[in-house]
């Protein structure tokens, strides 16, 4: 973790300003209101979202019951009735998750818009640098909680299996209007991840970066992003989730199954000048826990030699 806020704050934190963050008291001032109220509307929401988590106990018992004994009818409905509320649930953690990723968005946006560099931004407004910091605490809660319960993908699992048996029999069950099928597939890949939240988080920030590194090669955006500060607080954020992901992620950032774009990024990495990342380009290469796996491909172990 040293390390990653190592990333964050600066490449070489000893030749780097330092930046006292007011955890305790920092208050949004007026700049800071108008995203500061958005992303405080999520967070108060991220208290029940844990609670409700740390009180899932699954349909266990019903399922199983339900599945040794398949002719009897009252124990399939019983093991029904037991997990649509469930799903019901699992549908609202996930669509929180939608909410969350915006918010995320507006800080990022906020945190490196112009006129004033990356450091300065985390000077002038604590409280969203603040906010930062409590999505990152959320999200590893929650994932946390999720890796350590695993009835969470099987009360899905039987959910899913139970709406495809019924449309084969031409049934159409009513929580299907609830947790359609296009819904119910964007919840399966969410709920495959290991940590997903933190694949939430990876995705939001690498797209922002990818989408700011798209923009500046366009006249309107080079004026909009003439501040090479900004640029590179956005990589040291995406660095920093990076290595969070590969610390916690079972398989790690940099298999050949991972979602993230690991090429993506490095190239985003290795197309500034090499003084002004190398540091950023280090820390995949030493502070990550995958890179020298058999999963890494041959392609990205050679970008970071």
């Amino acid at each position: 973790m040293g390390n990653l806020l190592k990333v964050l704050a600066c490449a070489e934190l000893e030749h780097g300003p330092i930046v006292f963050l007011d955890f305790e008291h920092a208050q949004p001032t007026e700049a800071e209101t108008a995203v500061w109220n958005q992303v405080s509307a999520v967070l108060e929401e991220a208290h029940g979202i844990l609670a409700e988590l740390q009180s899932y106990n699954g349909a266990g018992q019903e399922i199983r019951e339900a599945i040794q004994n398949p002719g009897d009818l009252q124990l399939q409905e019983k093991a029904w009735n037991a997990v649509c509320p469930l799903v019901a649930k699992l549908k609202r953690f996930y669509e929180f998750s939608l909410r969350l990723e915006n918010a995320l968005r507006s800080l990022l946006e906020a945190l490196t818009s112009p006129p004033y560099a990356p450091m300065q931004h985390l000077e002038r407004e604590q409280a969203l640098a603040k906010q930062f910091a409590e999505i990152l605490h959320f999200t590893l809660s929650f994932d946390e909680l999720k890796m350590t319960n695993p009835a969470i993908q099987n009360d899905f699992s039987y959910y899913r299996r139970t709406i495809s048996r019924n449309r084969l029999n031409n049934q159409q069950l009513e929580a299907e209007n609830e947790v359609n099928n296009e819904m119910a597939n964007r919840m399966s890949l969410f709920y495959a991840e290991a940590t997903p939240m933190l694949k939430t988080l990876s995705n939001a920030t690498t797209k922002f970066v990818s989408e700011v590194s798209q923009r500046s090669q366009t006249f309107e955006y080079r004026c909009r992003f003439t501040n090479t500060d900004t640029m590179l607080f956005c990589m040291r954020v995406m660095v920093g989730v990076i290595i969070l992901y590969d610390h916690v992620h079972p398989v790690g950032a940099f298999a050949k199954t991972s979602k993230i774009d690991m090429k993506g990024c490095i190239k985003v990495l290795k197309d500034q000048p090499s003084n002004s990342v190398e540091g950023l380009l280090n820390a995949l290469r030493y502070t990550t826990r995958h890179l020298n796996d058999d999963s890494t491909s041959k392609q990205i172990r050679a970008l970071l030699q």
